[in-house]
């Protein structure tokens, strides 16, 4: 859909590329990116690194990857009701989460822990520009993929603003300015996508009971209210289905209401970069739901005490892996040994963790505990 809206980001006024190309005779710049990025290995690896559960539950609860899809839907869908630019839109929303390390939050709480000791960090959102613009090995003219501005743009700065004099490494990316409203949506987007889906997972695995979920979330009750009053006696799975779907319509309907009226009177994208606070949100009533059922997640689902053993676990094989390669690093691959005369060895381990998937990194860490860790040739 073309953006139709004044506050829309118009393709024309991209600030291109880092290492200029012709254009595409039927693609536009920002399809081109989008392309490169589901076509890249960072983007298929999403499919094996865990969202909240690992398989271990079952095989049909969401990881990285359909998480991303889901987001990238809601995303699209709040674009094209606003007249946003979509197309930057969805290539944003596919590649907010590319640069997750394995085992989710735990395996990023363990990567930025054991980079601290070092002097570093572990900011998932800044390792996703390093893969995009380094890591990714597919061009001749060009390392990564070349990605226009505005989505490596978008891809630092969607979900919180970074002060220019503690990132002066980045100020390529205008950090004095808010982002385009295209990428502004994509934190609250994402934020529907992870919150209603873990409730849904939650329910799913049993760590929800129903009972718990309509006492502590008023708005989940009202909607199942709703849901009763209609359909009257119909299966436990078919009533939270059928609320889910009212909640989730709810957050993103309100969205792109309140975020269309918080940027009616702006003439342009540029505007929107000048304004000193980011103009996507929510209602103050939607927010305050959105904040009573992000509490009731971390208060009973994310440490649930049936998920910490397997966080515990997590987060210490990516502790002892970070060591061991810390310790030898001639047991990194032969391209990650090269990269230790352009990077500190910490920063090189860590980009080398944070691109396992799941499986990969367990079956290194059980390699190493039997004494028969090894590099692979190439990465």
């Amino acid at each position: 859909m073309t953006a139709v809206a004044a506050y829309a980001f118009r393709e024309q006024d991209s600030l291109g590329r880092r290492y200029p190309e012709p254009p595409h005779p039927y693609r536009g710049a920002f399809q081109r990116d989008r392309d490169r990025i589901i076509h890249s290995r960072a983007f298929r690896r999403l499919e094996n690194k865990t969202q909240v559960f690992t398989r271990r539950y079952s095989d049909h609860f969401r990881n990285r990857l359909t998480h991303t899809l889901e987001v990238t839907q809601i995303s699209r869908t709040v674009a094209q009701a606003m007249g946003l630019n979509a197309d930057l839109v969805e290539t944003l929303a596919l590649a907010h989460d590319i640069g997750h390390p394995p085992f989710g939050h735990s395996g990023e709480r363990a990567l930025h822990q054991v980079m601290q000791a070092h002097g570093g960090s572990f900011d998932h959102n800044l390792q996703a520009l390093r893969i995009v613009e380094g890591f990714e090995l597919r061009y001749a003219a060009f390392p990564g993929l070349n990605l226009t501005f505005e989505v490596r743009e978008g891809i630092v700065k969607h979900s919180r603003d970074y002060p220019p004099s503690a990132y002066p490494q980045f100020a390529e990316y205008l950090l004095d300015l808010r982002p385009p409203l295209e990428a502004q949506i994509i934190d609250l987007t994402d934020e529907i996508g992870y919150s209603t889906a873990d409730l849904d997972d939650g329910f799913e695995a049993h760590l929800l009971p129903m009972d718990q979920i309509l006492h502590d979330v008023p708005l989940f009750a009202c909607f199942h209210r709703q849901v009763e009053a209609q359909y009257g006696r119909i299966s436990t799975l078919l009533r939270f289905n059928e609320t889910l779907k009212r909640l989730i319509n709810y957050f993103v309907s309100d969205l792109i209401e309140h975020t269309c009226a918080a940027a009616a009177g702006f003439a342009d994208s540029a505007s929107i970069r000048r304004h000193p606070l980011r103009l996507a949100r929510f209602s103050p009533e939607a927010e305050e739901h959105r904040q009573i059922l992000k509490k009731f997640l971390y208060s009973h689902f994310y440490f649930h005490p049936r998920l910490k053993d397997e966080k515990e676990m997590a987060e210490q094989i990516v502790r002892e892996m970070f060591e061991f390669y810390l310790d030898d690093p001639t047991r990194l691959p032969t391209p990650y040994q090269r990269k230790t005369s352009e990077f500190p060895l910490h920063q090189v381990v860590c980009d080398y963790l944070a691109g396992m998937t799941d499986d990969y990194i367990l079956h290194q860490y059980d390699e190493l505990r039997a004494g028969r860790a090894r590099s692979t040739p190439e990465e």
